[in-house]
């Protein structure tokens, strides 16, 4: 079982949904939000996360207009 590097994944972690509880933990934030059909906040430009729509559909509208 690998160990969980929480305090080094908060570093680069650009969410900006404050209660989570998630933060830090990868194979957690990941988990949840593909169950939600979404992606999480560190797949999206800083602007586009603040909005917190994490949907696909978002992602690609963002791949489409190349900002990702």
């Amino acid at each position: 079982m690998m160990e969980c590097k929480k305090e080094q994944n908060l570093k680069s972690c650009n969410c900006t949904y404050e209660p989570c509880s998630r933060k830090g933990v990868c194979c957690d934030c990941i988990r949840y939000h593909l169950k939600m059909r979404e992606l999480p906040a560190c797949c999206f430009p800083k602007d586009a996360e603040a909005g917190y729509d994490r949907s696909f559909e978002h992602f690609a509208r963002l791949v489409q207009s190349r900002r990702v």
